[in-house]
């Protein structure tokens, strides 16, 4: 490909633009200023009063930056053992360096259908804790366990996240971490006391292509940043009247009783990440629009008999929930959420700028599964394949554990990428890629659709929970080639 004159991070983060913004925004809060301007006129919207962040407690300190300590061996107990807790076990085990300690779920078989089938593997048996809904806490008491793998209903990840970080423990928490915005900040500060980690299990920041492009983006081949698009498009319909996937059918239930966008973080996370999201941007101002609700009442209709106990239900949450997010630094998100609706499966996965842009889950026939057009290696607006630009520019992590993802993970390998550099971090005594902050701010949008909603669309203030340090560029995902300690 003929060289582009770069267009770097550092010269993007660090100019005039953002410490301009960084002026007005440095209490932490975002000012009437950060947002863009609104429409003049007697119908058009104001904006939003800027959400101030809750004072830290004496003493209480960011987390942004901080390494882990040195573990010599990681030690996980996983609490949630349905199909993605048990599903993620022989990805712990099999990372050199980590052994699973303990297992918990609500219902003890469930416990000891990991234990078993670890011990399957040649793994030693972990202790099994279950039988009750405090079971968690009983192996919390632990003085083995390291890492706390969080993987139950929506519902019970602020709680048993909180208390893992309050044993002691650092938590990585599946999506979202929380449902309400008390919550995030509750988990934000609750880290920043105890100085343990929680951290977002979003896999899908590990993808191949997700960190091809931010290593695109960062390199300055799509020039300067305008706008991105992530999201969940995924039909769940059969799974979610199914009397045996989603354990009481707790996910089909949310669609009755909120109108959040539920999770779109999975396409969410890898472009805020290749925007910088908390390291130089930050989110300022989000807007919700959502369809009516028709796609599971109307699968309820054709394939449900009437016998099944959904024909009580009354669904509330849109087909389609879009967020449009607003940035200080003037670029635009759109993060979608669909699961009602017959679709082939998409995260969205696009990024653009002033040279060019990449969609992914777009269809073509290429390896890389995605598609691009980056000027001056393309022109006559033709879409071109993703391939050599994926070769190019592939991440050091999946350059180097590429082969055993792909024999130790699902989701493509990126369950293993995960986990692997979860551990590799904390023997390494390494910063995370990902924090409490990113954690938050990610998860956010499941409270502010609710309120942008709720007030006819309009767009609602995005909390700051980094406290005015989202202007000081640091890395990310995009982090330097490492080695995994040796396994002693």
């Amino acid at each position: 490909m003929p060289d582009i004159p770069a267009v770097s991070r550092r010269t993007l983060v660090g100019g005039a633009l953002v410490t301009g913004v960084a002026a007005g925004l440095g209490t932490g809060t975002a000012s009437a200023s950060a947002a863009p301007s609104s429409p003049t006129g007697p119908t058009a919207p104001t904006a939003p009063t800027a959400e101030h962040a809750p004072p830290r407690s004496r003493g209480q300190k960011s987390m942004a930056d901080v390494p882990f300590k040195v573990h010599r061996t990681v030690r996980v107990g996983l609490v949630g053992l349905g199909n993605r807790g048990h599903g993620m076990a022989s990805g712990w085990a099999a990372v050199p360096g980590c052994t699973v300690t303990a297992v918990c779920d609500i219902r003890a078989e469930r416990a000891g259908r990991t234990a078993d089938l670890l011990v399957s593997e040649g793994r030693p048996r972990p202790a099994e804790y279950g039988g009750s809904a405090d079971a968690y806490q009983r192996m919390l008491r632990r003085d083995d366990i390291d890492l706390v793998y969080i993987a139950t209903p929506w519902e019970f990840h602020h709680e048993q996240g909180r208390a893992a970080l309050l044993a002691g423990k650092h938590a990585l928490v599946e999506l979202p971490v929380a449902t309400e915005l008390d919550e995030l900040w509750d988990l934000v500060d609750t880290s920043e006391r105890t100085r343990r980690h929680l951290i977002l299990s979003e896999n899908c920041n590990y993808g191949r292509n997700e960190l091809a492009m931010l290593k695109m983006a960062h390199d300055g081949l799509f020039g300067e940043i305008t706008n991105g698009h992530g999201g969940y498009l995924h039909d769940l319909r059969a799974l979610l009247f199914s009397d045996t996937y989603y354990t009481d059918s707790w996910r089909r239930l949310w669609h009755t009783r909120s109108t959040a966008s539920f999770y779109a973080m999975h396409g969410l996370g890898p472009i805020a990440a290749a925007m910088d999201i908390n390291r130089g941007d930050r989110m300022t101002v989000l807007r919700a629009t959502a369809t009516e609700p028709k796609g599971l009442a109307d699968y309820r209709e054709r394939f449900v008999p009437r016998s099944h106990p959904s024909w009580k239900e009354t669904y509330v949450n849109g087909d389609l929930v879009t967020c449009l997010i607003d940035t200080a630094r003037g670029r635009v998100i759109r993060a979608e959420h669909d699961v009602s609706s017959p679709r082939p499966y998409s995260r969205i996965n696009s990024l653009a700028g002033s040279r060019g842009i990449f969609e992914d889950y777009a269809g073509v026939a290429s390896a890389g599964g995605g598609r691009i057009y980056v000027e001056p290696d393309h022109s006559g607006h033709s879409w071109r394949a993703f391939d050599a630009y994926r070769k190019e520019f592939d991440h050091w992590l999946w350059r180097k554990i590429g082969d055993d993802a792909a024999n130790n993970g699902g989701h493509g390998g990126m369950d293993y990428v995960l986990q692997w550099r979860t551990v590799q971090q904390m023997r390494a005594g390494l910063v995370p890629d990902m924090d409490v902050y990113d954690a938050a701010i990610w998860c956010s949008p499941v409270p502010l659709s609710v309120r942008s909603l709720a007030a006819g669309g309009r767009p609602v203030p995005v909390p700051d929970f980094t406290r005015g340090s989202w202007v000081n560029h640091r890395a990310g995902l995009d982090s330097r080639p490492g080695e995994m300690p040796p396994v002693p």
